[in-house]
Parts: structure tokens; C-alpha cells; sequence
């Protein structure tokens, strides 16, 4: 990488705003003060004509920083020089040639690959010379030889010098302390059998507490992912996802039992129980979340059709409704250079109605309610960048 590189690539970002800027308009011209809706709505426009995507981190980094100390990877400029209009990143370096400046074809090798292409050349001109055929060895048939010869009519039987005496068998005495071998007996299958109590313990004492969830509107099973998470103190929150329409078996010895129960389309729900003399089996309802509700019908959907301005108009009013006034609206960024950004509420709605790819990856993070009204939204949207 050299200077000019970096000089190029502060004119591929110019490039890249005028084509943009060709047939939208931004919150701004510039494209470093670019935020929020206006890079959700450049990334749609970058799938849409190069057939590729840079994540949010990556915008932040490259675009929001002028000049830049580091260059993007080599896929990342091909992808911005593709939609500027050019074939590829070395194209544009062509059509933009300094003052002096001489590009060859080599330049398109970074280092790692100038090095690679060294030894692979260097290995070549070191081949060792091919080594001489081991000279075979002339083979010449043995005489036949007598492996063993037997001659039965000179062997002897050697007799034997001793006569075997019958034995007298002596009486066996009975063995004394027989109760003490009893007792030994005895005292190592008690040690088994509470070894065996020992490892199996958990099995033996804990029981299988099952819940399922219904739908508290519907009253139909739960059709959706849910999440619990089971708090125990001093303990980490352990993490269940159950599929939808099945029960949450719990095996477990406590006296107690928390869950934390949440779902992409209902409230989210606390529940405490004693397991001394709570029920092995029990169903639990879920409340439906309008605003989830609204959030998730956007998140897969794609509006089309002679409806579809309808269709979002009613979207729209129902968050309007839900969501207060002065609701602190915050969105979380995946970057060191730029963490958090405060969004209105007028902004937000247009973000979660606007059927994009992007919506697609919106978690909500965390959400407060007051006296029925939503004063509170932290939100990500999650990185997957594909650059091919």
C-alpha cells in the first residue's frame, strides 16, 4: 500500500457519493455525515447495483474519517468501484492517474501474494536432481538344501531316572475367622451400593418440571421462538430456546425457580415459582406485544401490491399510538469510531416500516414501558457484511 492509494481512495468515496447522490437525497451531501436511515438506504442501493454489501462498522471506519490512515480490503474496493461505475479497483486507479504516476498490472499483488510468488519460483529453480535407479541385484538360484534330516532308527528313548509316587492327601484343616471375611464382604457392598447412590444422586432427588405456553388472546399454543432464561443466584443466567408450539422440560433439585420468558411477537414475563409445592406440569400464557407485533410483521415482509401505501399508513399510526412523544430512541453501532446515535421519533417509524434487508437483522436490545406508552428503545442492527 502507498500514499497514493490512499489518495485514490479518497476519490473512489467522492465517486461513490455522486452516484449515490445521482438518484437519492440524503439527510446531507456529504457522505461522511451520512447516518441512520441514509446508510441502511445506500447499503440497499450498493446490493441492489454491485451485488455485494459493506457493514455498518466498515462505513463507519472508511467513510466517516477523512482522510483515511488504512485502505479497505482488496474485495471491499472492487465493490465501491463497481458501483462508481468502473470494472474493478484497479480500473478506477487507471482512470485516475496522478501527476507522474505509473501503474502496472504487478500492482494489483499485495505483498503476501509478491511473497508467495518469490518462493514458489525459488523452490522451482532448487529442484533436486533425480537420483539414480538402485542397480538390481542378479539373482541366482540356490542349491537345494536338506532342511532337515531324520534318521528315527538311531534315536533312543531316553527313560526316566525317576518313578512318580503316589501322594497322600493331607486332610484340609477348616480355615479360622471365617466371620471376619463375612464382615469384610458385608462392608464392601454397603461401600458400593452408597458410591453408586453417590454418583447417581441428581437422578435420584431431581425432578422434571414441564411448562408450555399459550397465546392469553387466542388461547392456542404459541407459535413463535421463545427464549427463557433460568436465574439462579450467584449464578450466570443459563439460556433455553424452545421451538415453537413445544414445552420447556426443566430437570432440576432446587426449591425454586425464575425464568425470564421473551419472544419476538409477545411481552416479555417473569415467572417465580416454589417447587416445593408447585405442580410438574403447568401452562403459562403470553401476552401479545402490539409493537413487537408491528416490528416483526416489517422485519419479514415485503410490502408490494395496490395496498402496500395503505398497508404501511396503518403501520405507521399504530406505532405512532404505542410509541410516547418524547421516547428516548437510541441505536447501538458495532464501531469504535462511532458507538451510539440518538434517533426522533418520526425517524424510527420510518426506519421499521420501510421494508428493507437491513430490517431484517433489528434486534431490540432493550425497551421500556410507562403507563402503556414505550418511553424507551435501544436497538442494534446486526452486522453481515458480504462484499462478494
Amino acid at each position: 500500500m502507498t500514499d497514493l492509494d490512499l489518495l485514490h481512495f479518497e476519490q473512489l468515496k467522492k465517486d461513490v457519493q455522486a452516484q449515490y447522490l445521482k438518484e437519492y437525497t440524503p439527510s446531507y451531501d456529504e457522505i461522511s455525515k451520512w447516518k441512520g436511515i441514509d446508510i441502511i438506504y445506500f447499503q440497499e442501493d450498493l446490493r441492489k447495483k454491485a451485488k455485494g454489501n459493506i457493514s455498518e462498522k466498515s462505513f463507519y471506519t472508511y467513510f466517516k474519517s477523512s482522510p483515511v490512515t488504512k485502505l479497505p480490503r482488496i474485495d471491499m474496493l472492487n465493490l465501491l468501484s463497481i458501483y462508481a461505475g468502473y470494472d474493478s479497483w484497479y480500473e478506477f486507479k487507471k482512470n485516475h492517474l496522478f501527476a507522474g504516476e505509473l501503474l502496472t498490472d504487478e500492482q494489483e499483488l499485495d505483498d503476501n501474494e509478491i511473497k508467495e510468488l518469490e518462493k514458489t519460483v525459488s523452490s522451482a529453480l532448487n529442484l533436486p536432481k533425480t537420483e539414480k535407479e538402485p542397480q538390481k541385484a542378479d539373482f541366482q538360484p540356490q542349491k537345494n538344501i536338506v532342511l532337515q534330516e531324520s534318521n528315527i532308527d538311531n534315536q533312543t528313548l531316553a527313560e526316566n531316572s525317576q518313578v512318580s509316587k503316589p501322594t497322600q492327601k493331607t486332610p484340609v484343616k477348616p480355615q479360622k475367622r471365617n466371620h471376619q471375611r463375612t464382615a469384610w464382604i458385608a462392608a464392601t457392598a454397603v461401600f458400593v451400593t452408597l458410591l453408586g447412590l453417590l454418583g447417581f444422586k441428581d437422578e435420584i432427588f431431581q425432578k422434571t418440571y414441564v411448562y408450555c405456553f399459550t397465546d392469553a388472546d387466542r388461547n392456542l399454543s404459541v407459535q413463535r421462538d421463545i427464549e427463557i432464561k433460568v436465574i439462579k443466584e450467584n449464578e450466570s443466567p443459563i439460556l433455553y430456546r424452545i421451538k415453537p408450539g413445544e414445552c420447556f422440560r426443566y430437570p432440576t433439585k432446587d426449591k425454586t425457580l425464575k425464568m425470564q420468558i421473551s419472544s419476538t411477537t409477545y411481552e416479555n414475563l417473569e415467572v417465580n415459582r416454589n417447587l416445593e409445592n408447585a405442580p410438574e406440569e403447568e401452562t403459562i400464557e403470553l401476552k401479545p406485544d402490539d409493537y413487537k407485533m408491528a416490528l416483526y410483521y416489517f422485519s419479514i415482509k415485503d410490502i408490494n401490491g395496490e395496498n402496500s401505501e395503505q398497508l404501511i399508513k396503518q403501520k405507521r399510526k399504530q406505532l405512532e399510538n404505542l410509541i410516547s412523544n418524547n421516547a428516548v430512541i437510541t441505536q447501538v453501532y458495532d464501531s469504535d469510531i462511532y458507538g451510539l446515535e440518538t434517533l426522533d421519533k418520526e425517524d424510527y417509524i420510518t426506519l421499521v416500516t420501510t421494508p428493507t434487508t437491513s430490517l431484517k437483522n433489528l434486534n431490540v436490545i432493550e425497551m421500556i414501558k410507562d403507563k402503556g406508552k414505550i418511553v424507551s428503545i435501544k436497538f442494534k442492527i446486526s452486522n453481515h457484511e458480504n462484499n462478494k
